[in-house]
């Protein structure tokens, strides 16, 4: 019983860890694309090769915020555990993808 309670908890820790990363990512990515579309809107755009400036940048900040998540919190990595902090940073990432479409949506009906 000790060890399911456990397991339990390890896997809504990584979930959560991975989440708040995730999230975050995606917050960040949908404040770049608002900042690049009003640039666009008003013509100040740096070129028109570029699609998201910055966005390899902030990949790189996911990446480092990713290996300090591995650092801080290494049980989060053993046992299988790290493929519950991979679904939450999908989850968490997708939640902000829904929730931008949803917005999308209503704003074009």
């Amino acid at each position: 019983m000790h060890y399911e309670l456990t397991k339990v908890l390890w896997v809504t820790t990584a979930l959560l860890a991975g989440g708040i990363v995730g999230a975050s990512f995606g917050a960040v990515q949908n404040a770049a694309l608002r900042r690049n579309q009003k640039l666009q809107q008003t013509g100040k755009l740096p070129g028109s090769w570029i699609m998201m400036p910055g966005s390899m940048r902030r990949v790189a900040f996911l990446m480092i915020a990713l290996a300090l998540v591995q650092l801080v919190c290494p049980l989060l990595f053993s046992n299988g555990v790290q493929w519950w902090v991979s679904a939450g940073v999908v989850c968490g990432y997708a939640y902000i993808l829904v929730s931008q479409l949803r917005e999308s949506l209503a704003r074009n009906r």
